[in-house]
């Protein structure tokens, strides 16, 4: 099953990153955010992706050609213009790179790559947020419901802490809790093809109308996921997941 990420976004809201790379390829622990994404998906059996492009693209090509020099000690001859890997660390992917427009919306990007998605379902997800969603169970979920999409719901906690007041006294501080905001559309989603026909052009997001239709159509299923889920949108949220990881134990990692 192909996954496709949506990786051409310009996070405006995460500047002080994103004015030199694209948002996906903002570091947690030193990796980008993509390479922990198809972490996600690899370690769980989900190995062939489709990452759609667009702000300073060429970026995640040059990563993706580059590959195997990120992952691996090597010796170079530099006379003779020759490498020599050793101790490969790549993984089994298959990444097939699509130039979608810098300008191009979310839902016009999964549209312009259709034709590399081949007639049965397809996981599709951001290039901004990590989880640890069982994907065999949302997909196996997904074929059960038989709908055109489906989407992973979450709880997010709200942003802030919360007063309890007793008149004009403080009583009480409440910490953010999961579900104080209520389900949201966490990504992580399984389609069918038909699912391509609510998008209009390049100019529609994939959040509001095609997913808007599908639900009034009653085509879009909830798989709803009570894990971990955190999306980067500031750079406070980056630096919260570099906290994680740096402690040994994100809740995300669900690869040895």
């Amino acid at each position: 099953m192909k996954v496709v990420i949506l990786a051409g976004g310009l996070g405006t809201r995460i500047s002080e990153e994103t004015s030199a790379r694209p948002k996906p390829m903002v570091e947690i622990g030193g990796k980008p955010l993509l390479w922990h994404i198809m972490k996600i998906y690899s370690s769980q059996g989900f190995h062939d992706f489709v990452i759609c492009l667009g702000y300073r693209g060429y970026m995640i090509k040059e990563y993706f050609a580059n590959y195997a020099l990120h992952m691996s000690d090597v010796t170079l001859d530099v006379k003779k213009g020759r490498m020599k890997t050793h101790q490969n660390l790549s993984e089994p992917w298959r990444v097939t790179l699509v130039d979608t427009g810098e300008n191009t919306m979310t839902g016009g990007r999964l549209k312009r790559v259709a034709t590399y998605l081949g007639r049965g379902p397809f996981c599709l997800t951001y290039g901004d947020g990590v989880s640890d969603v069982d994907l065999r169970a949302l997909v196996a979920f997904h074929r059960k419901q038989r709908a055109a999409a489906t989407l992973t719901a979450v709880e997010a906690p709200s942003r802030f802490g919360k007063l309890a007041l007793r008149g004009d006294k403080v009583s009480q501080f409440r910490e953010k809790l999961p579900g104080d905001a209520g389900w949201i559309n966490g990504g992580f989603f399984v389609l069918e093809p038909e699912a391509l026909e609510a998008i209009g052009g390049d100019d529609t997001r994939w959040e509001e109308e095609p997913l808007r239709q599908l639900a009034r159509e009653g085509r879009l299923a909830a798989y709803r996921h009570k894990g971990f889920w955190y999306a980067v949108d500031t750079l406070r949220d980056k630096m919260h997941l570099d906290e994680l990881w740096a402690g040994g134990r994100p809740p995300w990692k669900t690869w040895k």
